[in-house]
């Protein structure tokens, strides 16, 4: 019998079981945490993720999309909150495409009913990961419950245990020549919680991500099953007259919604009083290399943990294991040979991932409410509905295709110069209240494309 050990059963951990299984593995998870899903769950606990086509792919190859299907909710696109309380559509691709929201919580319950039910895993819960042979494929491990130290021995490891991963730690970072760096972000974020109306209604658009731009401050809301939103704020921590340092009482919290997002304020009133339901927590990237040792891969945010701004996280690691996947229809299990693959081939899509959601967060916060930026964006979609086959957006790239993001990320690049050399050269507003920007684009797209 093959064996496997994957160290977290977060949500790669579990999906990769189920891969794994169904190659003929016997797959034993090694998970730090007590079982998740005898917890109360609320809505609101952790950043709700957004689920687009490299998740939807990875679960459908394995045959699990309905059941994830059940608790996701389309978003067709954004809607964003000015200052004055004035809506701005904007979405997110062609008609018909959404991302989805899915609370963290509940996907990752969901995730370990997967992992049991079609992975055949079993978890072992309350496991804390102390070190790992690499060369003889064994896992150290103290069962939390008893102080008891355990081991696992198997054929293949798997380190799917986040970004302040275990394995990585205890053992990969300190091999020779291991590249490692984290980087945190001047930001940081609180969760609210936007309940539901006493009718369970929603207060804002479900079918859409809502942002409060604000320059130095942003807040974003996605729907959550129920009524409610998960909404997150984005801050400094310090340094600023707003920052999370300095809202160190109910009376500054009040005063600081009521002039930055005064209609989140009028949505929520007691904001003083529920301020500190939610941790304050950091923002992080992760970049580490190699991904690989012996019988170890690492995979999902132990490899190449990102900041959420482009709300490909959770979709990054699920691609992970569609690429793992397809490495193993062409290798087979001859593992030195899929793991260099797979991080050769990986990295560079990692690395461009962070980029990309650095990239975002500056869109999101100060460029989202802006007329020129929405202009552009406008003019982009209206260019590839007349050109479906020769443009594709640069979002629509990332969350709508399975174009690597390093290819992604150097496309947009390319593609966001020369729509800006076209706005410079054409009064675009003007050509779309006239109704002459088709014939413009289609006499000019070879300058565009």
């Amino acid at each position: 019998m093959k064996t496997a050990t994957i160290v977290g059963a977060g949500l790669v951990g579990s999906l990769w079981a189920v891969y794994l299984s169904k190659t003929g593995y016997k797959v034993t998870i090694i998970e730090r945490r007590s079982d998740l899903r005898k917890e109360k769950l609320s809505a609101g606990k952790s950043i709700n993720l957004a689920l687009s086509v490299r998740g939807w792919k990875a679960f459908k190859k394995v045959g699990v999309e309905k059941e994830i299907e059940s608790i996701a909710i389309p978003m067709h696109g954004r809607i964003m909150h000015s200052q004055k309380g004035e809506l701005t559509y904007q979405p997110y691709g062609q008609e018909g495409q959404a991302i989805y929201s899915v609370s963290r919580g509940g996907i990752n319950c969901k995730m370990m009913d997967i992992a049991e039910n079609h992975g055949n895993a079993s978890i072992l819960f309350n496991s804390k990961c102390t070190n790992v042979d690499t060369v003889n494929g064994i896992v150290y491990f103290i069962d939390s419950l008893t102080g008891e130290a355990k081991e696992i021995k198997s054929d293949v490891i798997f380190a799917a245990d986040g970004a302040f991963s275990a394995v990585r730690y205890n053992t990969l970072q300190k091999n020779d020549r291991f590249n490692f760096n984290q980087m945190y972000i001047d930001d940081g974020y609180r969760e609210i919680l936007l309940p539901a109306n006493d009718d369970s209604s929603y207060k804002l658009d479900k079918s859409a991500l809502h942002i409060w731009p604000r320059g130095r401050f942003m807040m974003i809301a996605l729907p959550n099953e129920g009524g409610s939103f998960t909404c997150t704020l984005f801050m400094p921590h310090e340094n600023h007259q707003y920052s999370f340092d300095k809202l160190n009482s109910k009376e500054k919290v009040t005063e600081f919604f009521r002039k930055i997002f005064p209609d989140f304020y009028d949505l929520v009133p007691n904001i003083s009083e529920i301020w500190e339901n939610h941790p304050l927590s950091s923002l992080s990237i992760i970049r580490c290399y190699p991904w690989t040792k012996d019988k170890v891969a690492l995979m999902g945010d132990a490899a190449h943990a990102t900041v959420p701004f482009y709300g490909q996280g959770m979709n990054s690691g699920f691609e992970d294991c569609t690429v793992l996947s397809e490495l193993m229809d062409k290798h087979g299990d001859n593992w030195p040979a899929i793991f260099k693959e797979y991080e050769i081939n990986r990295k560079p899509d990692g690395d461009a991932l962070q980029d990309l959601s650095l990239d975002n967060y500056y869109v999101m916060r100060d460029h989202v409410a802006d007329p020129q930026f929405l202009l552009q964006k406008k003019l982009e979609l209206r260019i590839q509905s007349l050109f479906p086959d020769l443009y594709t957006p640069l979002y629509s790239q990332v969350s709508f295709s399975h174009t690597r993001y390093s290819e992604a990320y150097k496309n947009g690049k390319k593609q966001d110069k020369r729509i800006k050399e076209f706005m410079k050269v054409h009064d675009v507003k003007s050509l779309f209240e006239s109704e002459q920007i088709n014939e413009v684009i289609k006499k000019e797209f070879n300058k565009i494309i």
